[in-house]
C-alpha cells in the first residue's frame, strides 16, 4: 500500500508539471486602467471572478512548486517504503538466524586444552555461547553428567555432546549442512567402551574426525583433493601427540610448575583453601607426575626440544605458500593445534617456543583470525 500511495504522487506531480503551460494561458486577462486612476480587472465576474483568477494565479505562479512539492512527497514516500522494506527483511533474517542458532552451553576448565580446542572453534565460527567454569577438585556444576570429564557441551539444555573433536566435528557439520538437526548428525558419533591395559574403562568415538556431508557440500569445503585427509590426520595429532607435550613442558621444573598452578589457580574456579592446595601441593605432583609422563611418551631428556620439533612439523605441513593449513582461511587442523598451544600463553614453555620455532606468524594469524570471528560466515 505504501509503494502504491507513492507512485501515485509521483504520477500526480508529474502531471502538475505537464499542464501548467495551458492552464497560464487561460488567466492571461489585460487589466484596464479606471478614470479614478485604479485598477481592477478586465470584464464584469464580480468578486465571484476575482477568486477564480486569484486561484488561477496561485497556479499559475506556483504550479511549478506545486508539482514539485508532489514529486518530493512521492520520493519520500519511496524512501521511507523502501527503507521500511529492509529493515523488514534484516530484522526478519536476523529473527531466523536467532531462531536457528542453538543455545550453547559450555562446561570447562579454562586452561584444558581440549577445553581451548572448543573455545576455539566457537569463537572464530561467531557462535554465541555461555561457559560455566566446573571446580576440578569437587566438579558439582557437572554431577548432572554420567560423562564426568569436559568438555561437555549442551545444546538447547537438551542435547549433550561429549569430547572436544566429537563437539567440533558435530557443529561444523550442523553449519555446513543445512538440512540436519544436531540430534541427528550425533548419532554418527557412536560411544565405544573398552578397557584399556589397567583395566581402566575407556570411552572413545567413532569417526569423530569426520564431517558427516555429502559430496556436494565436501567438495564445496574441500575444494582441494587430500585436504579433507589431510586435516583429519593433523587433527588426530593435535589430539594423540602434540596435547601430551604440554604438561611435561609446563611442569618441566619446580618453578615452572609453580607458576603453572599460579595461573591455573587464578583462573580457575577455586575455593581459597582448595587454591592454596592446589598452587602448591598440586605444583609438586605435577612436577614429580611429568617425570612420568615423560617416560610414558618417549620425551627426550629435554622435553623443550620435543615441544620445538613437533611445532616446526606442523608449520613445515603448512608450508610457505599458505598462510593456514585450511590455505587463505584456518581449517579445523588450525584450530585444533591453535587451541591446544594456546592454554601454554603467559608461561615460560610458551615464550620458548614462540623464540625458538617457526610458529610465531601462524600463531598471531590465528590469533586474529578467532578474535575477529572470522569464520563466522
Amino acid at each position: 500500500m505504501a509503494a502504491a500511495s507513492a507512485r501515485l504522487l509521483g504520477q500526480v506531480g508529474r502531471h502538475a508539471l505537464r499542464t501548467q503551460g495551458c492552464n497560464t494561458g487561460y488567466f492571461a486577462l489585460a487589466p484596464r486602467i479606471s478614470r479614478q486612476g485604479g485598477v481592477r480587472a478586465y470584464g464584469t465576474g464580480g468578486t465571484g471572478f476575482r477568486s477564480k483568477l486569484f486561484n488561477g494565479a496561485l497556479i499559475r505562479g506556483g504550479g511549478r512548486t506545486l508539482g514539485c512539492a508532489f514529486l518530493l512527497g512521492g520520493g519520500i514516500g519511496l524512501y521511507q517504503t523502501i527503507k521500511f522494506t529492509f529493515q523488514r527483511h534484516f530484522a526478519e533474517q536476523k529473527a531466523d538466524a536467532t531462531e536457528t542458532t542453538p543455545k550453547l552451553t559450555l562446561y570447562q576448565y579454562k586452561t584444558c586444552p581440549f577445553c581451548s580446542k572448543v573455545r576455539a572453534f566457537l569463537d572464530y565460527s561467531g557462535l554465541p555461547y555461555q561457559i560455566v567454569e566446573v571446580n576440578p577438585v569437587m566438579r558439582q556444576e557437572i554431577k548432572w553428567s554420567k560423562y564426568r570429564k569436559v568438555p561437555i557441551l549442551m545444546v538447547d539444555d537438551t542435547v549433550q555432546l561429549n569430547d572436544s573433536s566429537v563437539i567440533i566435528s558435530t557443529l561444523k557439520t550442523f553449519l555446513v549442512s543445512k538440512e540436519k538437526t544436531i540430534p541427528q548428525v550425533i548419532i554418527c558419533y557412536p560411544e565405544m567402551r573398552s578397557k584399556n591395559d589397567s583395566g581402566k574403562e575407556v570411552i572413545e568415538y567413532n569417526n569423530k574426525y569426520w564431517l558427516m556431508l555429502s559430496e556436494i557440500e565436501a567438495d564445496q569445503l574441500y575444494p582441494e583433493k587430500e585436504s579433507r585427509k589431510e586435516e583429519m590426520k593433523w587433527r588426530q595429532w593435535a589430539d594423540d601427540w602434540l596435547v601430551h607435550l604440554i604438561s611435561p613442558n609446563v611442569y618441566r621444573t619446580p618453578n615452572e610448575s609453580l607458576a603453572s598452578f599460579d595461573y591455573i589457580v587464578r583462573e580457575g574456579k577455586f575455593g581459597t583453601f582448595e587454591g592454596f592446595f592446589a598452587k602448591y601441593v598440586g605444583a609438586l605432583a605435577m612436577f614429580l607426575i611429568s617425570k612420568r609422563l615423560k617416560s610414558r611418551h618417549n620425551l627426550q631428556d629435554d622435553v623443550r626440544q620435543d615441544l620445538y620439533e613437533a611445532v616446526n612439523d606442523w608449520v613445515s605441513a603448512i608450508g610457505k605458500s599458505r598462510k593456514f593449513m585450511g590455505g587463505e582461511r584456518p581449517n579445523l587442523a588450525d584450530l585444533a593445534v591453535f587451541g591446544v598451544l594456546r592454554v601454554m600463553e603467559g608461561l615460560q614453555s610458551f615464550d620458548d617456543m614462540m623464540e625458538n620455532t617457526k610458529v610465531k606468524y601462524w600463531y598471531r594469524r590465528m590469533e586474529r583470525a578467532v578474535q575477529h570471528h572470522e569464520g563466522q560466515n
